[in-house]
């Protein structure tokens, strides 16, 4: 109750002026949700910067580098180390090296550090009311439906379900491949969102395994064990796509963004002892954390693979209405 009578206070102070907002020297597009992690960020990140780029645009990212060592604004090398920077935009560095991706905790510094980008993406900042962005977009998980859930500490929830319609677009994800009008229709009502509201529904996909580190054996991936580690918000929709092709053996579980540690690498080369011809597999994010570690043993460093995660809409009339959504903001 308290946190949520702080959270009620400091909305109305902020729509009332008490501190001004903001605004960035270009174009900028925050990518948030209302949630504690788990919602696909990231992917929808990613998917923003693959339609920008085909779109003749200059995109920058902008992020908190969460858990990260180095302190104030800083540009992410390729190369860098997720204990720098945080291992998403180490992951989105690695991907995407002709944009450039940034770390800092106040965001208005930040943008004024990336205004020579055309466009600069807001990771995670709907909750950063000193910047006021061109577009806001919040992410809602299919799974874990914001009307059902609570105000942290008894649910997921960091900030208000109604701040939803202070949103520009409202995407929910992590959706079935199809669904139908009713459906959709049921999640507007549900989300209280008016009919004009643009809210749009996407899927995740993963693509092929690829290896950690370079000196990896192709052959484990054939195999048809698997042992998996994460540390994620959530891992059963991996975990559940990997069980359609392996016999996943063991599932260790860490939390969310978890800096792995010279125990957890005992633990990963003791069950590889215990299965000796299974594959290790994880995540994208969680690749970025393994290459920090030290003295890996070869028998993980061969087996070990991630696997890519994508963000995609359910239909091509619905990308095609985002995609014009987001180019009116950028022009």
């Amino acid at each position: 109750m308290i946190y949520g009578l702080v959270l009620r206070i400091r909305h109305f102070l902020y729509d009332k002026g008490w501190k001004k907002s903001l605004s960035a020297p270009v174009p900028s597009i925050c990518v948030g949700n209302v949630t504690v992690g788990g919602t696909g960020k990231t992917p929808h990140v990613e998917l923003l910067l693959r339609l920008l780029t085909a779109n003749w645009k200059q995109p920058a990212v902008l992020s908190r580098g969460y858990k990260r060592k180095l302190k104030g604004f800083q540009r992410v090398p390729h190369d860098g180390s997720a204990y720098l920077y945080g291992d998403e935009p180490v992951q989105m560095a690695r991907k995407f090296p002709d944009i450039a991706v940034a770390v800092d905790k106040d965001r208005v510094r930040g943008c004024e550090q990336l205004r020579e980008a055309g466009v600069i993406v807001l990771d995670d900042a709907f909750q950063y009311r000193r910047l006021q962005p061109s577009l806001s977009i919040v992410l809602v998980d299919y799974n874990h439906p914001v009307y059902k859930d609570r105000l942290l500490p008894w649910g997921r929830l960091r900030d208000l379900p109604s701040r939803l319609k202070k949103a520009d677009i409202v995407v929910v994800t992590k959706c079935p491949a199809y669904l139908d009008d009713e459906e959709r229709e049921k999640w507007r009502r549900r989300l209280r969102l008016s009919p004009e509201h643009p809210l749009h529904f996407t899927t995740l996909r993963y693509t092929a395994p690829v290896p950690v580190f370079p000196d990896a054996d192709p052959h484990y991936v054939y195999s048809k064990k698997c042992i998996l580690v994460t540390g994620i918000a959530h891992n059963t929709l991996l975990r559940n796509y990997l069980s359609d092709s392996y016999k996943v053996g063991r599932c260790i579980s860490l939390p969310d963004h978890h800096r792995y540690t010279r125990g957890d690498i005992r633990e990963l080369a003791s069950a590889v002892r215990k299965s000796a011809t299974a594959c290790l597999m994880t995540t994208e994010k969680d690749a970025q954390r393994l290459r920090d570690c030290q003295n890996v043993p070869e028998a993980i460093r061969q087996r070990l693979f991630y696997i890519p995660i994508e963000a995609a809409f359910l239909t091509p009339e619905e990308e095609e209405a985002f995609t014009q959504e987001i180019l009116a903001v950028t022009q």
